[in-house]
């Protein structure tokens, strides 16, 4: 029944945020090396970050680094010179940005065939972030220390995806680093978000994204969150069994 409540609750948030972070919105190339974002999953001017990396089909390097977090935060401050979030650090140019309107531009710029959206959009769009992280009364802000896995997880999701919030949530809490393998939509069939009915509907659905082509060949169906653990060669579907899963094997 909780874990029911969270997801309603998971779902508000996903309309607060006006249907960013869930289309791809262009072509685009992508880096050699991931990018690493040192990131608060319910901070707003991450989420707005976060979503911006969904829209551009570019996966993501997560160090998380909540409240009265001890893993990450120091680095942080080591690389950049203060502890704030988000901070994006680009490998493939040596670059590194806090602000959330810069890393925006800077992604777009870098990355995108298209102009990055003005700095008065960017900070309207914040506003509805804002709104997101307040229905998620706190979850994902603050640490509740996990132990740290050898390899970083991988995790298949979109940034609006309800399911794959509660478990980003739960990774940042407990501190585990993780690599969010994008799977934006971009087939009208994709907006089907039952597997199940999707299935029915449309029983030839092929995906033509990157990710959901790799997750249909690897799991042999697309659904998000979808976790690969390398560490013990774990790789699963559900949100509420990947949640079990961490609790078991991190907390």
């Amino acid at each position: 029944m909780r874990h029911q409540f969270e997801v309603i609750n998971s779902l508000a948030a996903t309309l607060a945020e006006v249907g960013r972070g869930v289309k791809i919105s262009g072509a685009q190339r992508q880096p050699e090396e991931l990018l690493e974002l040192y990131d608060m999953e319910n901070c707003p001017f991450c989420r707005v970050v976060r979503q911006t990396l969904t829209e551009l089909d570019l996966d993501v390097m997560i160090y998380p680094c909540p409240k009265d977090g001890s893993r990450y935060r120091p680095l942080v401050e080591r690389l950049g010179g203060k502890a704030m979030f988000p901070y994006l650090y680009d490998p493939n140019t040596d670059t590194g940005l806090y602000e959330s309107a810069d890393i925006i531009s800077y992604l777009y710029e870098t990355y995108s065939n298209k102009t990055a959206p003005g700095y008065w959009l960017i900070k309207g769009l914040t506003g509805a972030s804002l709104a997101a992280s307040a229905l998620r009364r706190g979850n994902g802000l603050r640490s509740r220390h996990g132990s740290d896995p050898e390899k970083p997880l991988e995790l298949y999701s979109f940034e609006t995806s309800p399911y794959s919030r509660l478990v980003r949530e739960r990774l940042c809490e407990m501190e585990i680093p993780y690599i969010v393998r994008n799977c934006g939509r971009n087939l009208p069939v994709e907006w089907i978000v039952i597997p199940a009915i999707r299935q029915r509907l449309a029983p030839d659905y092929s995906p033509v994204q990157r990710n959901r082509k790799a997750m249909k060949k690897r799991a042999g169906r697309v659904q998000v969150p979808y976790l690969v653990d390398p560490n013990t060669g774990a790789e699963m579907f559900e949100s509420e069994s990947i949640l079990q899963y961490l609790e078991r094997t991190y907390s």
